[in-house]
């Protein structure tokens, strides 16, 4: 069957970096580096995704610190993982695909017993969902955070990566800096917007002397954080052109607060059975017993459509010119090329990846116009705990999961 002929399946450049086609698998978090660690599993995965047909695969949300980290399943950049990296990153390219690695750090967002220490962030507080009080960060340790972001990009050089992206969205450490919901400080890191960006300038700064001129730089960012007093579009919009200042090579389009918003993030209905389900009973006894009682009211629904941020980040491209990857309901062909006809560079997804690891080719070749995901986000509801994966793939399930995911599949994919 001849392949089709459509703007998706060019090549683009990300700063030195040429992909062959405009498909990135978007850095939605696996859960599959146990021992924070890669996985054989991590590896088949990606490798599955990179010969299905994408442009560049993403290693997700990999933590430049031990500090940084708040899942036992996460990467945590360190030199002794560099060979197993390598071995993916070797693999993904003998499929032709480019190699990219999600870098950050979660700040506030995790607990003692995953991080080593005092959770850390922008200011001080606590934490209602871990629950742990949270200590802001010195000055100095800002500092070593920076040098941690440089040093996480010279291991991904060393692991043959393509590309990195840094993570200054969805209410991780940068996106506390910027946001003032959680920057309260005092001092040259809070108050203004000039003075809450610049953790963001010194880490771009940093890895851009690091990544030199052989290594892509994409940085995912908030268009607006989703609620009332966390950044709104102007705000963002000034981040943008600071990032385009600052030399970057691409941005990733997103939105939402993990920690406040998550379904604006996402979409759709979060699986609340789901994700109590699968939650240890003693390491998160208070979120299953708190998840069931007022999870509805904790993670409100936020209505699920195809390219759901497109209208936001048309705003985006008329006001930077460099290179702008669209993230947000990409799950068929029409969507795709309507994303890429409004004048961005590139799109990721993810969730139709993990429905179909071949979904790319398989729209390359006009065998499918859409994928099969039905928007139930399970796949979202089990991250938190086991390895992500499409409830197709998972075999029989209890009776009260599948009764959720029936209902969210009845109403997402009407």
């Amino acid at each position: 069957m001849p392949a089709i002929e459509s703007p998706i399946f060019t090549p683009v450049k990300i700063g030195p970096v040429t992909l062959r086609n405009r498909v990135i698998r978007s850095a939605a978090f696996e859960n599959m580096a146990y021992g924070n660690k890669p996985s054989q599993e991590l590896k088949d995965y990606h490798v599955a995704v990179a010969r299905g047909g994408v442009g560049m695969t993403t290693l997700a949300y990999a933590s430049v610190s031990r500090s940084g980290l708040s899942f036992d399943g996460q990467l945590w950049m360190r030199e002794e993982i560099v060979p197993a990296l390598k071995d993916i990153t070797d693999a993904i390219h003998a499929e032709g695909a480019k190699a990219s690695i999600q870098l950050g750090h979660c700040g506030n967002m995790t607990h003692r017993s995953t991080c080593g220490c005092t959770p850390v962030g922008a200011s001080s507080g606590f934490n209602l969902y871990s629950p742990t009080f949270v200590r802001g960060l010195r000055e100095d340790e800002i500092e070593a955070i920076v040098e941690d972001f440089g040093k996480a990009v010279e291991l991904a050089r060393k692991a043959g990566f393509d590309c990195v992206e840094i993570h200054a969205g969805h209410g991780y450490l940068i996106s506390q800096f910027l946001s003032p919901y959680t920057n309260r400080r005092k001092d040259r890191f809070g108050g203004s917007l000039e003075n809450r960006m610049r953790f963001m300038r010194m880490v771009i700064n940093k890895v851009m002397e690091v990544a030199g001129d052989d290594m892509g730089v994409l940085v995912k960012m908030n268009m607006h954080d989703g609620f009332k007093r966390g950044m709104g579009r102007e705000e963002c919009l000034e981040v943008a052109k600071e990032l385009e200042r600052l030399g970057v090579h691409a941005i990733v389009l997103s939105g939402g607060f993990v920690s406040k918003a998550p379904m604006e993030v996402m979409r759709g209905a979060m699986p609340i059975r789901t994700m109590a389900h699968y939650m240890n009973p003693w390491k998160f006894w208070w979120l299953k017993v708190g998840l069931r009682l007022f999870g509805r009211m904790i993670i409100p629904t936020v209505p699920y459509k195809d390219a759901y941020f497109l209208e936001d980040a048309k705003e985006f491209r008329e006001t930077v010119k460099l290179p702008l990857v669209y993230v947000g309901g990409m799950v068929s062909r029409s969507s795709m090329e309507e994303v890429l006809d409004s004048g961005f560079d590139a799109l990721q997804m993810a969730r139709a990846l993990i429905r179909d690891t071949d979904f790319v080719n398989k729209i390359r070749l006009g065998e499918v116009e859409r994928s099969e995901c039905r928007h139930s986000n399970y796949c979202i509801g089990r991250m938190y705990t086991l390895q992500m994966r499409c409830n197709h793939c998972c075999g029989d399930l209890p009776k009260a999961l599948r009764r959720e995911i029936d209902k969210a599949e009845e109403r997402w994919s009407r």
